[in-house]
């Protein structure tokens, strides 16, 4: 049984049926493996809460927009078999369900000389991952592609896409429910437990409005993946620390700076990709983002800011070595992201005519990262399930790293794998 702590709609008294199984998150990654089981198991009754009005509010709906082709993830991983999968999956998904897109390809470039034996080693990752039509291009062939930008040598991604990831999402929400799925919204879980029944085995005479009885649970929480975790007894870790990414837009008149992504070569050295170029399908260009600790779980602005989420945040050792590491770096990305003339500086190196008159303040994404007590970034996909009795019908999914939007069928199938397996449906 789950329940809510939250005052609940007029309408909640459909919770007081008996679920086969109740997801929580309705998340892009909650949504597709929602869908995934009930297409699997129809005969089963599925319900999926999620604490917001609307779904695919936060991570799903404050995202770049881009369709990932697979280039850099550790051959053979976890995240490289999902991502080309994923990759694959999500364009035959987008073109039968007639989901705008634009392939509109990825230009990784070199700007230093130090940068290309870091972006040949990139380009034969991707050959070890099948990224299609991945291929390298010099100096030229960077202006062919994008006319403004500059650089030595890149790596040309065609596969490379963009999209509307939360139209994605509420399209497997549509799917979901077509298939017989119950969704409620403005239902946040704040407890689990076991149901006692009645004399004649019926539960009916016990709802109270807020409860969902259900025989399984599985939590897709995102940025409360953690939180809901401890809920059913287990360990708080890997904890989730939210980082903010601040992104900069072109103005309107500036958008024909920019055709497709332009990504710059990673840095080993540091934890993020840096800042980049990314055209959206409204038509708008964002540049960026920074990473920065937010202070507030989905606290999308400058000033929010959460008492617990702080002091959960700063008093994790986790977060305090991963900072000591990280230093320069860490100072780096909030000077930029307070004086944005220091982030277009470093944009400019791509694309030299842009100008800090070119750009405005744009939005933000808070990024869920999973992080275990030495500082290191948890990298690849987390279940756990609790303790006791509530403990063996509930599996939580406690990270779903990046790209999950782009893999998130491919995600879904492999949680709906591990719930059949746990739960033997």
């Amino acid at each position: 049984m789950l329940t809510t702590n939250e005052p609940v709609p007029d309408d909640m008294s459909l919770c007081c049926s008996t679920y086969d199984v109740a997801v929580v998150g309705g998340g892009i990654v909650g949504l597709a493996s929602a869908r995934e089981l009930i297409l699997r198991h129809p005969t089963l009754s599925f319900i999926l809460l999620e604490k917001e009005k609307d779904l695919a509010v936060h991570q799903s709906g404050h995202n770049s927009g881009v369709i990932h082709s697979g280039i850099y993830y550790t051959p053979g991983s976890l995240k490289a078999r999902l991502c080309g999968k994923g990759t694959t999956m999500a364009y035959e998904y987008l073109d039968k369900k007639g989901l705008p897109y634009k392939r509109c390809g990825k230009l990784i470039v070199a700007v230093e000389r130090e940068e290309i034996p870091r972006l040949k080693a990139l380009y034969e990752r991707g050959q070890k991952n099948n990224v299609r039509d991945l291929t390298m291009i010099d100096a030229k062939g960077i202006r062919e592609r994008e006319p403004y930008c500059r650089g030595l040598m890149a790596l040309d991604s065609p596969y490379t896409g963009i999209v509307d990831w939360r139209l994605v999402s509420l399209a497997y929400a549509k799917d979901f429910q077509e298939a017989g799925g119950t969704v409620v919204t403005e239902y946040e879980a704040s407890d689990m437990a076991m149901v006692k029944e009645s004399p004649a085995g019926n539960t009916d005479g016990i709802c109270s409005g807020k409860e969902v009885r259900c025989r399984y649970v599985l939590t897709c929480g995102g940025l409360y993946s953690d939180r809901l975790s401890q809920i059913s007894g287990c360990s708080p870790d890997p904890r989730i620390v939210p980082f903010r990414g601040d992104y900069l837009v072109l103005k309107p008149e500036k958008h024909y700076l920019v055709r497709g992504n332009i990504y710059p070569v990673p840095d080993p050295k540091f934890p993020f990709l840096g800042v980049h170029f990314t055209p959206r399908m409204d038509g708008s260009v964002w540049l960026g983002p920074n990473a920065v600790l937010a202070f507030k779980r989905e606290g999308y602005k400058l000033y929010d800011f959460d008492a617990r989420d702080f002091v959960d945040a700063l008093s994790f050792r986790g977060l305090q070595k991963l900072v000591m590491n990280n230093l320069v770096y860490g100072v780096g990305e909030m000077y930029r992201g307070v004086f944005i003339g220091a982030q277009v500086n470093i944009l400019k190196k791509f694309i030299p005519e842009l100008s800090l008159n070119d750009v405005l303040r744009g939005p933000a994404g808070v990024r869920a990262q999973a992080l275990d007590r030495d500082g290191n970034l948890v990298d690849d996909f987390v279940f756990d399930v609790g303790v006791g009795d509530v403990g063996s019908r509930v599996l939580h999914v406690r990270n779903a790293p990046s790209p999950a939007a782009t893999s998130s069928l491919a995600i879904a199938e492999m949680v709906a794998d591990e719930v059949e397996r746990r739960f033997s449906l």
